[in-house]
């Protein structure tokens, strides 16, 4: 089962606007097969889960540690939200929505599905990257930056390390004394 032993209870940021910028209607096994069936790619197993507890919506942990740069950071991505799971092509909250935005307007790459957004606006996203697993496989979960020739940063091996690697941004600051 995927998270064993992962705490829920504080994972989400609960508001309006969390909700409706990210979240999806009730997630049923008939709404993943559809969204499925429009991506062409299997949802991991750990998304799925997660989604079915609260489908979309803004971790109250929102950096994830890396080891090389990003746009963001020397040492670390940032998300603003997590997208939630709908068969509507139109709910903006969607990741059809927002993969097909993503590729077909934005011109990322199309390694898979967009997962998460980062606080740059498009400038750089989360996708779940087929590449190497094939569109029925696992896939890594990487980091986009399409500022720099869309580059992309692995971030964690599955969905659920992606999750669990998750760190409040404060982990990250530091003040001017300590350069």
């Amino acid at each position: 089962m995927p998270f064993e032993g992962f705490d829920l209870t504080s994972f989400w940021e609960e508001s309006a606007y969390a909700q409706k910028a990210y979240g999806c209607g009730p997630l049923t096994p008939a709404v993943v097969a559809e969204a499925e069936k429009a991506l062409g790619y299997k949802l991991p197993a750990a998304y799925v889960w997660l989604m079915e507890r609260h489908n979309g919506g803004i971790p109250v942990n929102r950096a994830v540690p890396t080891k090389e740069a990003t746009s963001w950071a020397d040492d670390h991505a940032a998300i603003e939200g997590i997208y939630g799971i709908s068969a509507d092509p139109d709910e903006r909250s969607g990741i059809l929505f927002e993969t097909r935005l993503m590729v077909e307007e934005w011109e990322y790459p199309p390694i898979g599905v967009a997962v998460c957004d980062c606080p740059s606006a498009g400038h750089d996203e989360v996708f779940l990257d087929y590449r190497d697993c094939g569109p029925q496989g696992e896939p890594k979960v990487v980091h986009v930056d399409q500022e720099d020739d869309y580059c992309v940063t692995l971030l964690a091996d599955n969905f659920e390390e992606f999750i669990r690697s998750l760190v409040n941004e404060d982990v990250f600051d530091f003040d001017d004394e300590d350069e």
